[in-house]
């Protein structure tokens, strides 16, 4: 599913218009992602949790020369879903 066929679901289901839907989903995204760089998280309860990874510094290889090299710190979103979420995908 595509972010079109995702919005035509959700208008679909929530009996509003596309562009309403449209609105509501790219809010949610901008909501989680600002939480996101705030370091903070979002609890979905039965759905499943966004939160901030962070990997440190560490030693890796480049595979087509094979030299060592430095890859740096980052940050990753990273989603763990709910147990009503796991629950439903193994019913």
């Amino acid at each position: 599913m595509n972010k079109k066929e995702l919005v035509a679901a959700i208008a679909d289901k929530c009996d509003v218009k596309k562009t309403d839907a449209e609105k509501v989903l790219e809010a949610f995204a901008e909501v989680v992602t600002e939480e996101l760089q705030n370091g903070g998280k979002v609890a979905l309860v039965g759905f499943g949790t966004f939160e901030v990874a962070e990997r440190k510094e560490r030693e890796g290889r480049n595979p087509k020369s094979g030299e060592t090299m430095i890859i740096p710190a980052s940050k990753s979103p990273k989603f763990k879903p709910g147990k009503a979420l796991k629950d439903a995908m193994n019913a």
